[in-house]
C-alpha cells in the first residue's frame, strides 16, 4: 500500500507553492447531493449555493456543477412556492439539476458522479458535496470557504481518493457508530484492509470526498451499494493499491438534534453489516471452501453487531 499524504486541514490549507501544479486543462466536477427532506429553514442551503455560484463562475477550474435531486423531494414540495422559486432561481441558475428516483443517498451519488464522469476527462476530479449540513452557521460558512481544498488535494497531490473528516468528540453518535459498529464489522470481514484504512481515516462513512477520474472509472464499473458506499470505495482503493488521503472538514453536522436516534444508529450498523457481508461473498465465492468460511464470519459478525447495538443503546438512551 502506498503511503498516504499528510492530513490537510481547512484551518491550515496547504500552500500552492509547495504542491505540484495541476495541468491547466484538469477540472473539478462538483456534484451536490440535495437533501431528501427540504429543511424548514433554508439558510444552510442558501449558503451552500453561494459556494456553488462561485464555482459555476470559475469555468477554467470547475465544470458546471450538478445537483442531484430525488423525485420524492420534488413531489413532496411541488406546491411550495418558496421551494419552487429556490429551485428555479438559485439551484437551476448555478447548476444542472439531475432529477432521479433514488433508493437512498448513495444512489444519488452514483447517479450524479456517473453523469459527471461521462462529461469528464482523464485527469479530472469529482467532488461530492452533501447538501444537508449546517452550512449556515459561523463554522459552516468557514468550512464552505475552504472546502475547495478537498478536490485540490486530489488534483495537485495526485491522490486517487481524498476523504473529508468532520470533527467529532468521543460521544458523538457518528463516532460511536463507526467505533463500535463499522470498524468492528470491517475488522471481522476484512482485517488487513481495515488496518490499512485506519491509517488514513477514522471517518470511513464520510459523505465528503473527492475522487480522480481513473479510480472513479473502476468504482463505477463495480457493483454500487445503496448504503455505505464510502466504506466500499475505501476497500476498493486498498484492494487496488490506490493513493488515499484525508482532509479535515471541521465541526459541522447534519444532525438537527445533535445526535442520531437509537433507531437510526441501529439501522446504520445493520446495513453496514449487510453491505460488508455481500462484498465478502462477492470476493470469495469463486474460492473453494468459501461457504464454510462465510458461516464462521457470519457468526462472528452477528456477535459484533449485537455488541455494538447494546453499547449504542446504553449510550444513546442516557
Amino acid at each position: 500500500m502506498k503511503k498516504a499524504v499528510a492530513d490537510k486541514s481547512v484551518s491550515q490549507p496547504g500552500s500552492a507553492s509547495t504542491k505540484p501544479a495541476a495541468a491547466q486543462n484538469d477540472r473539478t466536477h462538483p456534484v451536490v447531493s440535495y437533501p431528501f427532506r427540504q429543511p424548514v429553514d433554508s439558510s444552510d442551503l442558501e449558503e451552500l449555493y453561494k459556494l456553488i455560484a462561485r464555482l459555476e463562475g470559475e469555468k477554467d477550474k470547475y465544470a458546471r456543477p450538478i445537483t442531484v435531486m430525488d423525485r420524492k423531494t420534488h413531489y413532496s414540495m411541488e406546491r411550495n412556492t418558496a421551494f419552487l422559486d429556490f429551485r428555479k432561481n438559485t439551484i437551476a441558475r448555478h447548476s444542472d439539476i439531475l432529477d432521479a428516483w433514488c433508493v437512498d443517498t448513495c444512489q444519488m451519488w452514483y447517479t450524479g458522479l456517473g453523469l459527471a464522469f461521462e462529461k469528464g476527462g482523464a485527469n479530472d476530479v469529482y467532488w461530492l458535496i452533501p447538501g444537508d449540513f449546517n452550512y449556515g452557521t459561523a463554522v459552516g460558512k468557514e468550512v464552505l470557504s475552504r472546502l475547495h481544498d478537498l478536490p485540490e488535494t486530489c488534483l495537485e497531490l495526485q491522490q486517487d481518493l481524498c476523504i473529508g473528516e468532520i470533527e467529532t468528540d468521543h460521544n458523538n453518535s457518528k463516532q460511536l457508530i463507526d467505533t463500535y459498529g463499522t470498524f468492528g464489522l470491517l475488522y471481522n470481514g476484512f482485517p488487513t484492509e481495515a488496518q490499512e484504512i485506519r491509517q488514513y481515516t477514522e471517518r470511513l462513512r464520510s459523505e465528503f470526498f473527492a475522487v480522480r477520474h481513473g479510480f472513479l472509472a473502476e468504482v463505477l464499473r463495480h457493483r454500487w451499494y445503496a448504503y455505505e458506499q464510502t466504506v466500499v470505495m475505501l476497500l476498493q482503493a486498498v484492494f487496488s493499491n490506490k493513493q488515499i488521503s484525508r482532509f479535515f472538514v471541521g465541526n459541522i453536522s447534519d444532525l438537527p438534534q445533535g445526535r442520531d436516534s437509537l433507531a437510526s444508529a441501529m439501522q446504520q450498523v445493520e446495513r453496514t453489516e449487510r453491505v460488508l457481508k455481500a462484498l465478502w461473498r462477492e470476493r470469495h465465492e469463486a474460492k473453494a471452501g468459501w461457504a464454510e468460511q462465510y458461516r464462521i464470519l457470519e457468526t462472528q459478525s452477528e456477535q459484533v453487531r449485537r455488541t455494538a447495538l447494546l453499547i449504542l443503546q446504553k449510550i444513546l438512551t442516557q
